[in-house]
């Protein structure tokens, strides 16, 4: 089991005491807290930006990663709970999109509505797609090759050796809770979602993103970036404008 340190699954690289809302920043597979740097110092002091470090990576490289994307939603609303104390919204970017879901629900069973579920660059929870090559259980080759093929990674940082064997076992974990998990049928959440994808991205089609509305209740709406899968690399400046509009919407239409 992924064990309970909220100093160790929650960096704030700005911290915002005084902000109404926080934003809690889930990383994609192989991804880590600093991939949310600067959102945190974008977004401060209006906001206080939570970036979650999921184990088996950077400062906590000594733990095992986790065994399924429920495991890491549970560690998440674990750390989360000291936290709650103002409204929350949950950003995630592909792998994180699915944990980012999978906390919203345990979050809502627990009577907790985060103020909005911002799903970036994975389709929706419901949609599967046959796997055809399962890329936890490539060699090394095959698994740098995806990572090179998805453009998130420094091309540099991929022909260090000692910085591979550091990061690999981290983004073979990820992979292998993505690929292992199954959607578990249950009551849509309440709270809005917004859906962000790049119009390359072969990880989601714009169907399989507008799918996302038949996981709320709420309101449902979708922003195409150019780009591919990380398209939020170069639409930083873009993605963080809308994300602060979605929370100062969320916020208001709570308020009334």
């Amino acid at each position: 089991m992924v064990s309970v340190d909220t100093g160790a699954w929650i960096h704030r690289y700005a911290p915002a005491p005084d902000a109404p809302t926080r934003l809690v920043c889930l990383p994609h597979a192989g991804g880590s807290a600093s991939f949310f740097l600067p959102v945190a110092r974008a977004m401060s002091p209006e906001t206080d930006v939570l970036s979650i470090q999921y184990p088996g990576r950077q400062d906590r490289r000594h733990e095992p990663c986790a065994d399924s994307i429920e495991e890491l939603a549970h560690g998440v609303v674990d750390a989360l709970t000291p936290w709650l104390d103002r409204p929350v919204t949950l950003f995630g970017h592909s792998m994180g999109a699915m944990v980012a879901f999978e906390v919203a629900r345990l979050l809502e069973d627990a009577g907790t509505v985060p103020l909005g579920v911002i799903a970036s660059g994975r389709r929706a929870p419901s949609r599967t797609r046959p796997q055809q090559d399962l890329v936890h259980l490539r060699d090394d080759r095959g698994l740098m090759d995806e990572i090179r093929q998805l453009e998130g990674t420094d091309a540099r940082l991929l022909e260090d050796e000692e910085l591979l064997r550091m990061i690999l076992p981290a983004i073979r974990g990820d992979h292998r809770v993505v690929e292992r998990y199954v959607y578990r049928p249950g009551p849509p959440l309440t709270c809005p979602v917004l859906s962000l994808i790049g119009d390359t991205d072969p990880q989601v089609t714009d169907d399989e993103a507008s799918s996302w509305a038949e996981h709320t209740t709420g309101p449902f709406t979708k922003t195409v970036f150019p780009g591919g899968h990380f398209y939020l690399n170069s639409q930083a400046a873009d993605v963080i404008r809308l994300i602060s509009e979605h929370i100062h919407t969320t916020r208001a239409a709570v308020a009334r």
